[in-house]
């Protein structure tokens, strides 16, 4: 008689489900007191690796219910909970709970979805994801895509579809170095640093890149990008993109991407829009016209993991005509054996990006837009936007803050010493100050912004955790360090 294989590293359906439960209670209740929790234990690596203990690779195994239990710990009393209230630093959502479900449930499953026959209905939960996510922008559903890692990811995946698309054709074979003509991009000179590191690794070079001075408003100039494109063509470069950003990292701003599609038809530019953070708001009845223009885009970038709450990573790139991205990545090795059906063709999303093997990402996202529904998120983005607002304007009053920018559901503003309100060196160094005090106390965790060569405090609301009630708190936790830190600072004679 043929044994059954016994292996470690199984668990029987009993034992799973009493280690699984009790996991589900922990983390219910890790939920349900987050807000009770500091933001931050502020504990240095030295003493995580102290915690962690210095020792060597286990040479034998240990019972599963006391790893879960020690992990548990470790990852409750020692993270950075960017669920929490309070925290509004960079672009960092509050996640779904449903989505740490679906995270489990695809694990679970385990499916590899790089191709349809290994990974059949998480496929077609992809598709429908990416058809959502499209509808849900306000472009056409008819837009192909992939979910990717985060905004990186999205934008890189767009950007090579641009190169080949737009660069001569035959960079395939003989790449770039052979081209006769320099290809240049463009972009403002608020857009994210992704665009540095795409010409770093894509071949390009930094010197191809165009950085676009932005106007009063901090948007794209799209004269100076138009005399740029001119100049460009003059000298025997090869234009071939144009990226508008749909929310700057630094304060939210939306570039005036009407004007931006109009050049890229008149020049035969590739439109891509970085919308990594802000593009979700389009969902918003009356900031509509804010992102006309989109619907004109080849390629958009957008994370599921920023303003629609889902648990990382869940990155997207949208592109109108999804064979740009069949042209870019598919290939058939003759190990492949991913063949189609006579009736149908399935869609293997290996042709649509860099990875072969792809985790399920898209169910967290797919089951989450349901969970909420248009009309959920609607409420939801408005909300975040109006505590950003409430944000700007509590600073406004007080006398010794000043109010920056607000846009979408960034606001930006610093503190202010009444007995050195105009010396703007000491104000960049007392804001700094002021920023690594909040960020390593544990009450509320900011990031920072540089407008107009101010150094300010920057809150992100992608929370939706976070109430009035952590607004008003927030400005008064911002000004008892800031009051702090200035009799610190004038001590020690920074003045």
């Amino acid at each position: 008689m043929t044994k059954i294989r016994k292996s470690s590293i199984e668990m029987d359906k009993e034992e799973f489900r009493k280690i699984g439960y009790q996991l589900i209670d922990d983390i219910s209740e890790f939920i349900g007191s987050i807000d009770k929790k500091p933001v931050t234990p502020n504990e240095s690596p030295s003493q995580l690796q102290n915690i962690l203990g210095n020792v060597s690779l286990p040479e034998n195994g240990t019972p599963a219910t006391e790893l879960i239990s020690k992990t548990t710990d470790l990852l409750f009393n020692h993270s950075l909970l960017n669920g929490h209230p309070k925290f509004l630093g960079y672009i960092t959502s509050s996640a779904a709970p449903i989505g740490a479900l679906a995270d489990l449930l695809a694990a679970s499953v385990n499916p590899n979805v790089g191709a349809h026959i290994l990974s059949p209905i998480a496929t077609e939960i992809e598709k429908q994801t990416v058809k959502w996510l499209a509808e849900f922008i306000g472009v056409s559903p008819d837009y192909g895509g992939i979910l990717v890692s985060g905004g990186n990811m999205a934008n890189f995946t767009a950007f090579l579809a641009a190169r080949t698309a737009k660069a001569p054709k035959n960079i395939k074979e003989d790449g770039i170095q052979n081209t006769l003509n320099k290809l240049t991009v463009y972009c403002s000179k608020t857009t994210h640093t992704w665009i540095e590191k795409a010409v770093i690794l894509f071949g390009l070079g930094t010197n191809s890149v165009r950085w676009i001075q932005t106007d009063a408003s901090n948007k794209m100039d799209t004269t100076i990008l138009e005399t740029t494109i001119k100049k460009d063509l003059e000298n025997g470069c090869k234009p071939i993109m144009v990226i508008g950003t749909a929310g700057d990292v630094s304060t939210g701003i939306v570039d005036n991407l009407v004007e931006i599609s109009t050049i890229c038809k008149k020049y035969d530019l590739w439109f891509h829009i970085d919308g990594a953070y802000g593009i979700p708001a389009a969902i918003i009845p009356k900031l509509k016209n804010m992102f006309d223009g989109i619907k004109e885009a080849d390629s958009i970038a957008l994370d599921p993991h920023k303003w629609l709450y889902s648990p990382l990573e869940a990155g997207c790139t949208l592109v109108k005509n999804p064979q740009h991205l069949i042209d870019t990545y598919s290939s058939h090795p003759e190990y492949y054996n991913f063949s189609n059906s006579e009736d149908e063709i399935a869609q293997n999303f290996y042709e649509y990006g860099l990875q072969n093997s792809r985790g399920f990402r898209a169910l967290k996202v797919w089951i989450t837009l349901q969970q909420v529904g248009r009309s959920g998120y609607e409420k939801l983005i408005s909300e975040d936007i109006e505590l950003s607002e409430m944000l700007y304007n509590l600073a406004k009053k007080h006398p010794e803050l000043e109010a920056i920018s607000q846009n979408l559901s960034i606001a930006t503003f610093r503190y202010i010493s009444i007995d050195n309100a105009h010396n703007k060196e000491y104000l960049n160094k007392l804001n700094e100050n002021i920023l690594n005090e909040l960020q390593t106390g544990g009450e509320v965790f900011l990031s920072n912004a540089i407008v107009q060569e101010n150094y300010c405090l920057r809150g992100c609301i992608v929370n939706f955790r976070t109430s009035k009630k952590d607004i008003e708190e927030i400005i008064e936790i911002v000004i008892r360090e800031g009051r702090k830190v200035h009799l610190k600072l004038s001590q020690t004679k920074i003045l």
